[in-house]
């Protein structure tokens, strides 16, 4: 079976760590791309003591410069590359009257603007392969719009949109184009008011490991999308049928996660600006 010539983004993270260590036995070399240096070159001392060839790309994507750097080392990959993981992500558990609009739009420019341009970039690269794999990591909230996650639940939804009219227009060809799906994961993009909700509420957080191993069966096997979780994916799958059986539910916990995301700030007086939002080298739900 021939091995991947692989461009992971977020690689620096808890999630991309753990997605960088499973792709390893697939890969001739991964490209991995991050905004922070010193996790990279851990994430890189990692798969080399694995026996994978790697190289670092330290890279804002939500610039020009970043992607393009990003798109010479693709370029430069002897034979180019085959497989795209946009897994880059960030995110902010807040109630949107709460957040900045500097937050707001920095997670949807991260979370769904920046894996569409590069992969705009990467694409001929792709296509010039007898067979090619993209998996934009996205999320359970791509499917279901959470309180809390106004912005984030937007990004993710536009994600899955995008991923859907990109497999559309490559269907005729040779790249295959997949929606990643995980629920909470346990790495630090969570801040502690949502796993504190989560703890109340009895919802499971997987670890990086297990969702590291579920991206490697999608990639492997000839499928669109892989939602992780039960019931999280019935809920998800639910809402798309019957969406006010979903509302009704969350109407009942309304008052829970809002006392969470908003750290007891009354509903009349929103904070003058948003929390530190939370930038992951990795995405989650």
């Amino acid at each position: 079976m021939s091995r991947y010539r692989a461009v992971l983004t977020g690689a620096g993270g808890g999630i991309g760590a753990a997605m960088a260590a499973a792709l390893a036995p697939m890969c001739e070399i991964l490209l991995l791309v991050g905004r922070d240096a010193a996790r990279l070159s851990k994430v890189q001392r990692e798969l080399a003591r694995l026996g994978t060839q790697s190289r670092t790309i330290t890279a804002d994507l939500t610039t020009d410069s970043g992607r393009d750097a990003v798109l010479r080392a693709a370029v430069e990959t002897p034979g180019g590359v085959d497989l795209l993981i946009n897994n880059a992500g960030t995110s902010e558990f807040a109630w949107l009257a709460d957040q900045s609009d500097g937050a707001v739009e920095r997670i949807v420019q991260i979370n769904a603007i920046a894996p569409m341009q590069l992969t705009r970039r990467l694409l001929p690269l792709l296509q010039a392969q007898r067979a090619a794999t993209i998996v934009n990591v996205g999320s359970i909230f791509g499917y279901l719009g959470y309180p809390g996650c106004a912005a984030y639940s937007a990004s993710k939804f536009a994600l899955r949109g995008f991923t859907e009219a990109l497999r559309r227009e490559l269907a005729d060809g040779p790249v295959r184009v997949a929606y990643f799906a995980p629920r909470a994961t346990r790495t630090a993009l969570n801040s502690d008011a949502l796993c504190a909700l989560n703890t109340e509420l009895g919802v499971a957080m997987d670890p990086p490991d297990a969702v590291a191993a579920a991206l490697v069966r999608l990639v492997r096997r000839p499928a669109r999308e892989a939602l992780l979780g039960m019931p999280e994916k019935l809920f998800a799958r639910l809402n798309q049928l019957l969406p006010g059986l979903v509302d009704g539910a969350l109407l009942r916990q309304l008052p829970l996660i809002r006392r969470h995301a908003r750290g007891g700030v009354p509903r009349s007086a929103p904070l003058p600006a948003a929390s530190s939002i939370r930038s992951s080298e990795g995405g989650t739900s």
